[in-house]
Formats: structure tokens, sequence, C-alpha cells
């Protein structure tokens, strides 16, 4: 099947976007909003169909699946980008020249956003919140998991845009085939940027076989260290949260280091993982493990406490696994970040300002965190609106990306007949 038509119409109707006041983008937006909301039911219906697919036992399962709960924070954040200022028209840079002649840069959409995922049917409404807001067509490839949502997503989208004389090719969704994934990944002159948001295995293949521009999103092998000068209820409240909010995203903790001086209190440090529902099975190494194995506190939940393998401290797990490394001092838990951290988002637990700034300024990551969750790498909670991916690169946008890293930018040239010499 060839979809350089369906590429093509994505293209034109890009064009069409231009001539769409901020107001009418706006008033889309809350349309789809609310659509979301009387049509709960109806959307529920679909992802159910795509759950039944799927066991409940995969840790994709949660984040495939959507609730009535998720659906209103979903319409929340589209209200919500709705009121963010637009993204275009900005005057970055102006100046004239000893020549008279005027310079501007402004911001402009990129054109057509193409988006490959897997089980996320958020990001269905999330990208085309944004890249509508930023007037910018998108062209979405879902995953196969995911594709009975995706499609009654974008079909209630499509009634939306159909209601206010709006083009549907503003938003298409391709196949979930691989052949799919390949002609977008091929689509030059159509597709002006691609960004893969899934595992470390999707991100790769999309940056290796891709002859469009590419933002690298989404895999994250995260890591917190907890300092000799940590203060254990915090850190205590801040793993558990980092770890277990929702196991299967990319911000969520999947090593915790630990300074040797405090191995005496690990025990209780972790003990809320192996109260929680599911329990987090710990991985340790041989410090952390005597340091647990002795402990009466964790003697009820010996199973769940295990030696580390070799793939320990280099695996995004998705589920309820943690890591566990001793370190001697705050240079050894930063040369671990250095060779095991994969540029998303770091965290140190301490009181000592000192070590929390120079953790700061060592660790090469798009998020650094002091005595906070990595859990808050979230587009909405940065108060971006949402999020369209987390950029792992230093190329272009880094971090949570939303309204302003989707647009790039144009000079405009004025004069009265200057040539040059």
């Amino acid at each position: 099947m060839q979809l350089t038509d369906t590429f093509k119409r994505a293209k034109q109707a890009s064009k069409t976007l231009a001539l769409l006041s901020d107001e009418q983008r706006n008033e889309v937006l809350l349309s789809v909003a609310d659509a979301i909301g009387r049509h709960e039911q109806r959307i529920l219906s679909a992802n159910a169909r795509d759950l039944a697919k799927m066991d409940p036992a995969n840790p994709l399962y949660d984040r495939l699946q959507l609730t009535p709960g998720r659906l209103a924070g979903i319409a929340a954040d589209m209200r919500n980008v709705a009121s963010l200022p637009s993204p275009l028209g900005h005057i970055t840079k102006q100046k004239t020249l000893p020549n008279g002649m005027r310079l501007c840069r402004v911001s402009v959409p990129f054109g057509v956003i193409g988006m490959i995922y897997e089980a996320r049917p958020n990001v269905t409404f999330d990208v085309f919140s944004l890249c509508f807001k930023s007037g910018n067509a998108c062209v979405l490839k879902g995953g196969k998991d995911a594709d009975e949502s995706n499609r009654e997503e974008v079909a209630l989208i499509h009634e939306v845009l159909g209601s206010h004389g709006i083009s549907p090719d503003v938003v298409t969704l391709l196949p979930a085939t691989h052949e799919a994934t390949a002609q977008m990944l091929s689509a030059v002159g159509y597709i002006d940027l691609c960004i893969p948001r899934g595992g470390r295995k999707l991100i790769d293949f999309v940056r290796d076989t891709a002859r469009v521009p590419v933002i690298e999103t989404g895999a994250g092998v995260v890591n917190t260290y907890f300092d000799k000068d940590g203060d254990l209820s915090m850190g205590r409240d801040i793993i558990l949260n980092a770890k277990t909010r929702r196991v299967s995203v990319c911000n969520a903790l999947d090593c915790l280091i630990i300074h040797q001086s405090r191995l005496a209190d690990l025990p209780q440090l972790v003990l809320p993982l192996l109260e929680h529902s599911p329990a987090v099975e710990l991985l340790a190494d041989e410090q952390a493990y005597a340091a647990l194995e002795s402990s009466p506190l964790i003697t009820p939940y010996s199973s769940l406490v295990n030696p580390h393998s070799s793939l320990s401290y280099d695996t995004e797990f998705m589920d309820y696994k943690l890591a566990i490394k001793t370190v001697a001092s705050l240079d050894e838990a930063l040369d671990h970040i250095d060779r095991y951290g994969s540029g998303h988002s770091e965290a140190i637990i301490t009181s000592d300002e000192q070590a929390a700034r120079r953790f700061q300024q060592h660790v090469d990551a798009a998020c650094v965190y002091w005595n906070v969750p990595t859990s808050f790498t979230d587009g909405a909670q940065f108060g971006l609106g949402a999020e369209i991916g987390i950029s792992t690169q230093k190329l272009g946008p880094r971090g949570p990306m939303a309204l302003e890293e989707i647009t790039t930018y144009k000079w405009l040239i004025e004069g009265e007949g200057q040539t040059r010499q």
C-alpha cells in the first residue's frame, strides 16, 4: 500500500492551518475536549477491545489503558493547551543593518510532523492538540496494540474538524504496520520532522532508518542517588513516587544509588516499595543485599530481594523492578550515572547544597532533580500544557517538548532596493 497520496494531502492541509487564527484553533481544541467527555464510553469501548488482546500482567497494559479519570485528564490538558499563548509569530531576533536592511526572525510551524508511538492512546490526543495549536499538520503511526483506541480517537477529532469546516487531513492516522513506518521515514518532502516515542528498540530503529529529520525521545534509564546527607523520610517518599507512580513510563526510576554510609537506613528506605501493591522486586548489589537480608524489617519480603544481574544497571525496566547500587562517594555515583544513564532524568536526595549543585552541574541529562522525584519530567507538570515527547538529544529541543519546541523560524528581510557589493 503506497501512502504517497496520504502524505501529499497532509502537506497540503498544513498550508491551510496558516489561514486559521489562534482563536479559531483554540475553539477547535475546546470542542474536541468537550467531545471527549460526551463520547467517553465510545472511546473506552474501543480501548477495551485493545486491552482484551493484551495480558494484564504485561507492564505496557497500564500504559495502554484508558479510564474515565485519564480521559478527563486528557481533556483538561487539551483545554490547557488552548489557553496557552500561541507559539507562532514571535519575533525572536530583530536588527537593522548599517545599509538600512531590516531583519526579523519569527517563529513558524514546521509543517507536517510525523509521530511514531507504541501502546499509548493518550499520545493521539496530546500530539493533535500541540500540533494543531502550533499550526502543524500531524501524521500519526500508532502501535497495533492501541489501534482500536487510536482510530476511535482520530474519528472523533475528524468529526469535530468537519463541524468547523477544517480539512480532516490536518491529522492522519496511518495503518499500524511496519510498512507504514518505513514509508513515513522515507517521506522526504512531505514529513518535515519525525518524532519516535517509545522504547529504545523503536527509537534506535527510527534514528538508523529515517531519511527525514528525527528528534529522539522517550527511552530512559533513570537513577536516583541517596547521598550520605539525604533525609530518610523525604527519600522514602521520593523513591516510592519515582518508582511506583506509573512503572511503564519513561521517567520511572530504574536504579537507586545509595552511599555506603547509609546502608543501615536502606531497609527503611525501600520498605514502602515492598509494601506497595504490586510489590517491587529489588535487585541489589552485594553490599545492599547484605544490608537488606539481615534486616528484620525485610524478612517478610525476602523473596522480593535478589542479587543484581549483569543487566540491572542499564535496563529500562518498565516494570515493578528496581536495581540498587552502593557507592563510596558522590564521585562514584556520578561515574555510575555517566556509564549507565540515558540522558533522560536523574536525581539526588541530599541536604548538602554543595553536593547537590555539583551533581546538577556534572550530570549530563535533560532533567536533573534535587530532592524531587523524576516523575515530574512531563510537559504538563512543567506548565507546558502537554508534551509531544521528552527529547534526550542535545541538538535542538531537550527535555519535555511542547508548543515552542515544535516550531521553527524564518527570517523576514525588508529594504529599499539595497544591492550587495
